[in-house]
């Protein structure tokens, strides 16, 4: 069994707590009797070309950072061809994706399951050519969750979204959508447009963990009309506050592959960090792709179940 652990640490992630949690991380792994190798990332991008060069030299992988890092090792890992369980240690500004797994917030909690956990193995999108773990996005407050400096986020925390996103909202324009999937078509003007794997978007929107699975095959899709009237506005805040939905004005259902086309050029966002621009999309689920690690105590309330055999990874583009 390979115990070399690549520790990657992304030191400008939410307020820099994780920082000086690291001597204490690395003994911590040692104690287990892994050999840890600690590689620190310099900007976007970097930890995705790191793990394509070296993943497979390890036999386990443990990130510190928010979910565009963790989107990053896993771009990396597919590219690289490793399949090795992936640890997630959540040190960003909204961790979406680590609240929809349920791991802790607490960073030597969260380092302790990262090895500790099960392994489980969730879906992947594939967005065109490229992947995102928890969600596609366009429209009202996408923007915002990469265009937001850095340092006003570490400052602010997840109130930074919100504030940058209230600033678009007087600008906002109806996205002009076509999204078909099967035998299935829906058109109209959309305020937000979501392809989501995850029980939280944006920190704001929170799905029902009774009718979503992380490892289905499925994408939950949700298409909020734009609302002509201020009374729209208000069904659309109730019904998302209730969960109520599909709705008069929230188209909501689930498919494994789509395709959107728009009217003019959009900006997409993949696990909160700029996208890709452009008119024409083809969005794919990869069932069961992603080998993570999740603590025991996640198992009663995480829509996902178990790897039968830990040595299964399954990470391949």
């Amino acid at each position: 069994m390979n115990r070399r652990l690549l520790l990657l640490l992304n030191p400008y992630a939410g307020q820099r707590r994780a920082n000086r949690f690291l001597p204490e991380i690395v003994r911590l792994y040692n104690d287990r009797g892994y050999d840890c190798v600690v590689y620190v990332t310099a900007g976007p991008g970097d930890a995705t070309e790191h793990l394509r060069a070296r993943a497979g030299e390890f036999g386990r992988v443990v990130c510190i950072g928010g979910d565009g890092t963790l989107n990053e090792v896993i771009a990396g890992m597919v590219e690289g061809g490793a399949s090795c369980p992936v640890g997630y240690i959540p040190a960003g500004t909204t961790n979406d994706y680590a609240s929809s797994l349920g791991l802790s917030r607490d960073i030597l909690t969260a380092a302790q399951d990262a090895v500790d956990g099960r392994l489980c193995l969730f879906d992947l999108g594939r967005f065109d050519g490229r992947n995102f773990i928890y969600t596609a996005s366009c429209g009202a407050f996408t923007r915002s969750s990469y265009a937001t400096p850095q340092p006003v986020k570490n400052m602010i925390g997840h109130l930074a979204y919100v504030l940058d996103g209230l600033r678009d909202l007087p600008n906002l324009r109806p996205i002009h959508a076509r999204v078909s999937c099967g035998d299935r078509m829906f058109e109209g003007d959309y305020i937000f447009c979501a392809v989501t794997n995850s029980l939280s978007v944006g920190g704001i929107l929170r799905l029902d963990p009774d009718t979503v699975r992380l490892n289905d095959g499925l994408f939950e899709v949700m298409l909020i009309k734009f609302p002509t009237l201020p009374g729209h506005l208000v069904k659309i805040i109730a019904a998302l506050n209730a969960r109520d939905f599909p709705s008069d004005e929230i188209e909501f259902f689930t498919a494994d592959r789509l395709t959107f086309e728009t009217s003019e050029d959009v900006d997409w966002t993949l696990d909160g960090e700029r996208g890709e621009t452009g008119r024409r999309f083809e969005i794919v689920n990869l069932h069961r792709r992603v080998p993570l690690v999740l603590p025991e105590r996640s198992m009663d309330t995480v829509p996902v179940e178990a790897a039968r055999d830990e040595s299964q990874g399954e990470l391949s583009d």
